[in-house]
């Protein structure tokens, strides 16, 4: 199920970029990505708490990410609708689980990088959060209006966003330049 973001819907849109100084050549998000360890996902944020690889019943790479964003404990089971060197578009049905309960939003992460020049490229790391059928029960349930869940969920993203992008571009930058992980930040 995809749910097209509309502002009768949206709670979050946070985009960060961060210099990878690697040939557009050797950089390789989908492989990254999709072999990211655990460890590795771990120490790109203080929020990561976990990550596995998995594969959907027809074959298509599944990225698990357990974090938390704000106050929410996120469980993400991100599909690959794109996986390229250049560009991975990941979707998720999302569990949020707070201290008022559990429901689920959508999560859009896009992974891009572009190139800056020969040695250097542009990663961009993009990420839009959508309100689902189940939030707006959640929403309801609670009494809490869409603008103000939205506005929570903005800064936390934001924040994680903030933090993560650089860690993230340095570790995709270590990948492409030695094949390797848990390099030095």
């Amino acid at each position: 199920m995809k749910i097209l973001q509309t502002p009768e819907n949206a709670l979050s849109h946070s985009s960060v970029s961060a210099i990878i100084h690697a040939p557009i050549e050797k950089v390789n998000i989908a492989d990254w990505l999709l072999n990211l360890p655990d460890a590795e996902y771990q120490r790109c944020s203080t929020q990561h708490i976990g990550a596995a690889i998995s594969v959907t019943f027809d074959g298509k790479p599944v990225s698990l990410n357990v974090e938390t964003i704000g106050d929410a404990l996120m469980v993400q089971h991100y599909v690959a609708d794109v996986h390229r060197p250049d560009y991975c578009r990941m979707l998720s049905i999302s569990d949020s689980i707070t201290k008022n309960g559990r429901t689920k939003v959508q999560v859009l992460w896009e992974l891009k990088v572009t190139k800056i020049d020969e040695n250097t490229c542009l990663y961009t790391n993009e990420i839009h959060a959508t309100a689902t059928p189940e939030m707006f029960e959640y929403l309801k349930e609670h009494g809490i209006n869409l603008a103000d869940a939205a506005a929570s969920r903005q800064a936390a993203s934001d924040a994680h966003n903030h933090e993560e992008t650089p860690n993230f571009a340095k570790s995709i930058e270590n990948k492409a330049l030695t094949g390797q992980y848990n390099q030095p930040f």
